[in-house]
């Protein structure tokens, strides 16, 4: 991401805007629970995982994708990160037989980097926490000190 990073949603709303217009902050509908059918076994287990940890009322039906590209992505990253292990982080080149990096390591960088930018979207991460608002329901959609910024 470049620039700035947005503010948290709940300052919004107890500081206002610059142009004093009232902040909206948009909640998406519906909860996020099943795992898509596609999936594999193991996928839906970190799917599983992601559910049940992540805050109350976080992940809703518009985030799937999102979750999706970080599920298949944690998949992909582990198996890799197991062949890897197997065969070292060096291995002999099939032509020559001179050592070279296993190309299975692209595979864990890439991986992690995708599962990184989602995680920083959902939330999950400890600094992507602090711009994450979740919408009780009992707070309004307004900002608490408005009256007492009318004068």
């Amino acid at each position: 991401m470049r620039g700035r990073k947005p503010i948290p949603s709940h300052l919004k709303v107890l500081n206002g805007s610059l142009d004093k217009m009232p902040v909206q902050i948009p909640v998406p509908e519906g909860e996020l629970s099943t795992a898509p059918d596609w999936l594999s076994d193991d996928q839906k287990k970190s799917w599983d995982y992601a559910i049940e940890n992540a805050p109350e009322g976080l992940l809703k039906r518009l985030d799937k994708s999102i979750l999706c590209t970080w599920v298949v992505a944690e998949d992909l990253h582990r198996q890799a990160v197991q062949v890897v292990n197997r065969s070292g982080m060096i291995i002999k080149s099939p032509v020559k037989g001179d050592p070279m990096q296993n190309p299975w390591l692209a595979i864990v960088n890439r991986q992690a980097t995708l599962m990184m930018k989602a995680a920083s979207e959902m939330g999950f991460s400890p600094t992507s926490r602090n711009r994450v608002s979740i919408k009780d329901e009992n707070q309004n959609d307004t900002n608490p000190f408005a009256e007492f910024a009318r004068g």
